[in-house]
This record gives C-alpha cells, structure tokens and sequence, in this order.
C-alpha cells in the first residue's frame, strides 16, 4: 500500500468529501488524524475508518486558531509517532452578495478557510522541517475562486487566497522536500444538493445510483469518492514530483488549471494613455478580455427538474 505506516491530518472530515479523504488514506494505509466541531459525526468517522482495518483519533476543534494546529500536530504524533499528510479541507458557507455580506459573514469563511489553512499548514511544516523527511501539504480549492461566483465574495476570496498560498509554498518547501498542491473538487456534497441544475445527479447518489454519465463525463461531477483517489495520489510517494499544481477533479474528469499568464501583451511608444485606450481597447484589447463565472451547458430533457 503507497501509503503504509504515514500519518495524515484531515481537517472537517467528519462528513462529505473531508470523509471520503479521510477513509481513501486510512484505506491505503495510513493512519488519520479526522478533524470536525461535530463530536458525533467525528466519533462515527473514527469507528467507519477503525471498522474497515484502519487507524484513526478525532481531534474536535474548529480550525482557524493556532491551538488547534498545535492540537492536531500534537495528536498525529503523540498518537502516531510522525506526520506525513496534511490535507487542509475544512470550510463553511455564509453566502450573500456583496451589498447584504455582514463583517461576520466575511471574517467568519476568512478565519476557518484562508486562517484555518494558514495556520494548519504552518504547524505542520515546521514539524516537517525538523524532522527532516519530507511531507505533503494537500489544501483544497474551489472553481469558485478560479472564476467566480455569484453571491460568494468571502468564498471566492479565500479559495483564491488558498491557491496563491499554495503556489508560495511549492517554492518555499521545495527544498525540504515538502509539496504543496490545491485540489479544486467537484462532487455531491451538501451545497451541490441545494442547487437545481445538479438535483438529477445528487438524488442519483443518494440513491445509490450511478450518476449519469452527462454529469460524470460532460461536467466532471461524481461523487466524494471520486475526489478521494486525487488526495490519497498526492499524499503518496508516487506524486514526488509533482508540487504547485492546481489539480481539478470531479467524476470521470481530471483539470490542471492554468496559472495565471498575460492574455493578451501589448506596447505602445510613450505608454497607455487615456486616449490611446479608448482608441484601442474596441480593437486591440476587447476580444482578449476573460469570462467569469462558470458556464454549464444546457441539461438534457431527462434531468431537468419538474416544473409546477
């Protein structure tokens, strides 16, 4: 098993696709260290793993604050003896568009992604550090901070913030032999289950159905577990290599997001001047301009949800 005698935190892996990571890395061979706020759900993550074959202790803390990193590292080696993974997948949700988001509504998605993140991350790199074997640093992203979101202002910040810090760290850690890598999924998951267009493909996994290959093939859009086989890759020896990647992954589709590059490069004597734009922009500049948001093709008759 590629993954046989490491040690893996897993943040907000309770439930969801923080569960699939969880139990995919324990099934390889690691030991896991699930997080959640939820005793119970993390309790029952714990017996699921333990059921299987597999080791595991819950750590019941929100991450954000530096006591809970220092918690987290502390138990996967004082239980565990080492650290290897850490896969920071934590989150929570406080949409609203911009004119309605409250200071809370922002400060709370900043402190448990981007600050959760930062802060996990932080303390298990120096743990990493020292003890001088390398480690795998998995965080998760969002195709909402890759394009943007209607009513997500808090949740597109801090999933672009993640992938701007993991791309830092694959520079920093390189030679400690520490990757840093984003996972940008897309599954059936609590908040995919609230939204029209994705209801054919979520009652299907509730159902224990096959979801229908549109969603799987055309969309990229699975189940948890279709997620899980990206993480527990990266957690591996066999992604060595691969460091700073921003890695989509969802049904029967796998993305490597571009970084950001110039679209479109253009010189002018003297510079852009006021005038030289609104003589150029209609002409030069506008057909380079780039989309937001993402665009999903029409449903096919047989998924669209029933009308009144």
């Amino acid at each position: 098993m590629s993954l046989d005698g490491r040690v893996a935190i897993v943040t907000g892996s309770g439930r969801g696709l923080g569960l699939a990571y969880a139990r995919e890395l324990a099934r390889r061979g690691a030991s896991v260290v699930v997080n959640d706020v939820d005793a119970g759900a993390a309790a029952d993550a714990v017996a699921a793993i333990e059921a299987s074959g597999g080791r595991a202790v819950a750590v019941v803390a929100p991450v954000g604050p530096t006591e809970t990193a220092k918690e987290l590292v502390a138990t996967a080696v004082g239980r565990f003896g080492r650290l290897d993974v850490l896969v920071t997948n934590a989150g929570v949700l406080r949409d609203t568009v911009l004119w309605k988001m409250s200071d809370d509504d922002f400060d709370t998605v900043v402190d448990v992604h981007l600050r959760g993140t930062f802060t996990t991350a932080r303390e298990a790199v120096r743990h990493m550090r020292q003890a001088g074997e390398g480690g795998r640093i998995i965080c998760v992203g969002s195709p909402t901070g890759q394009r943007g979101n209607f009513g997500q202002t808090n949740y597109a910040a801090v999933k672009a913030g993640i992938v701007g810090m993991v791309r830092t760290w694959a520079l920093e850690l390189r030679r400690a032999a520490i990757t840093a890598n984003a996972v940008v999924p897309v599954a059936a998951t609590a908040m995919t289950a609230t939204i029209p267009y994705f209801a054919a493909a979520v009652r299907a996994e509730e159902n224990g159905e096959p979801v229908p290959a549109f969603f799987r093939h055309d969309l990229g859009f699975g189940t948890a577990d279709d997620v899980a086989g990206l993480v527990a890759f990266l957690g591996s020896d066999a992604a060595v290599s691969v460091t700073g990647q921003v890695i989509g992954v969802g049904g029967d589709r796998l993305q490597i997001w571009t970084h950001p590059e110039a679209a479109l490069t253009a010189h002018r004597a003297g510079g852009w001047t006021y005038d030289a734009l609104r003589q150029a922009w209609p002409t030069t500049f506008a057909g380079a301009a780039q989309s937001v948001g993402e665009r999903f093709p029409e449903l096919p008759e047989e998924f669209r949800p029933a009308t009144s």
